[in-house]
C-alpha cells in the first residue's frame, strides 16, 4: 500500500446521475486518476513514457461497489501493487469515504507496459520491475 493515498478528491453534483448518487463514470475516472500518480511513484511517469517511446494500457479492470458517494462527499483511494510479469502489472485502489473511513468501492485493474509505435507489450526495464517488485513486495513504496 501506498504511505500516501494516490488521489484524493470531492464529489461535486455534476459527478452525480438523476439518482442523486455519483455516476460509474466518475468513479472510473477517479480510479484512473489514482493510476497515474500511483505509476508516477513508481517511475512510470509522462516523461519516461514519452522519452522511451512506451505506453501503458489497461487489458481487464475490475470494479466492486459498496457504498453510494453523493455531492458534498470527500474521498481518498489508496492503492497496492498485486502482482508484477515481466510486461504486465496488477494493482488495486481502495476508494475510501473521508468522513467515515469507510470503503466505497475497488478497482483492481491489469496494465500492459507497451512499446508505444508498435503497439505490442514488451518487458519492463530492469530498474522499473526492480521498483515494481519492492512495492509488490512491501506495504509502502
Amino acid at each position: 500500500m501506498i504511505d500516501n493515498p494516490t488521489s484524493r478528491s470531492t464529489i461535486y453534483p455534476w459527478h452525480c446521475d438523476h439518482m442523486e448518487h455519483m455516476n460509474v463514470m466518475y468513479y472510473v475516472g477517479k480510479f484512473d486518476e489514482a493510476t497515474w500518480n500511483l505509476f508516477c511513484e513508481l517511475g512510470i511517469t509522462f516523461s519516461y513514457l514519452k522519452e522511451n517511446q512506451r505506453a501503458m494500457a489497461a487489458v481487464e479492470q475490475n470494479l466492486k461497489y459498496m457504498q453510494e458517494l453523493h455531492a458534498g462527499d470527500n474521498i481518498s483511494i489508496n492503492s497496492h501493487v498485486v502482482e508484477v510479469r515481466s510486461k504486465a502489472v496488477r494493482f488495486t485502489h481502495e476508494m475510501i469515504k473521508v468522513e467515515t473511513g469507510s470503503p466505497c468501492a475497488t478497482c483492481e485493474i491489469t496494465a500492459v507496459h507497451m512499446d508505444g509505435v508498435a503497439r505490442k507489450a514488451v518487458a519492463f526495464p530492469d530498474e522499473l520491475s526492480e521498483k515494481l517488485h519492492n512495492a509488490a513486495a512491501s506495504e509502502e513504496l
